[in-house]
């Protein structure tokens, strides 16, 4: 027989669980370099940006390093969705069921 509280007690422990995965992803940094290290950015798991470190050789070269920050910003970035995609498959991997071709990971864009 259906059990219908049984059901919104699952939901409702889900719900925790997906609240509880999403508070930890600040917790998450990663870190990328362009122009052989020397533009370097970190962001976390709420895609902000953490920090921005760039060598003084190239502050003279405007072009150059505007481009070297946009590339390793955007390494980071996608670095840290594979990271944010990992964290909430392991975090959420018992609510639901291994149903091929539906991934979580997408739902945190």
């Amino acid at each position: 027989m259906f059990d219908m509280m049984k059901m919104m007690g699952k939901i409702k422990e889900a719900q925790e669980k997906m609240k509880l995965a999403q508070s930890e992803l600040g917790t998450i940094k990663v870190s990328s370099e362009s122009g052989a290290g020397l533009v370097k950015v970190e962001v976390n798991g709420k895609k902000e940006v953490i920090s921005i470190s760039i060598d003084d050789s190239i502050l003279n070269e405007k072009e150059m390093l505007q481009d070297l920050v946009v590339a390793a910003t955007n390494k980071a970035l996608k670095d840290v969705d594979i990271k944010i995609k990992e964290h909430m498959k392991e975090k959420t991997s018992d609510m639901f069921p291994n149903i091929p071709g539906f991934d979580m990971g997408n739902l945190f864009k």
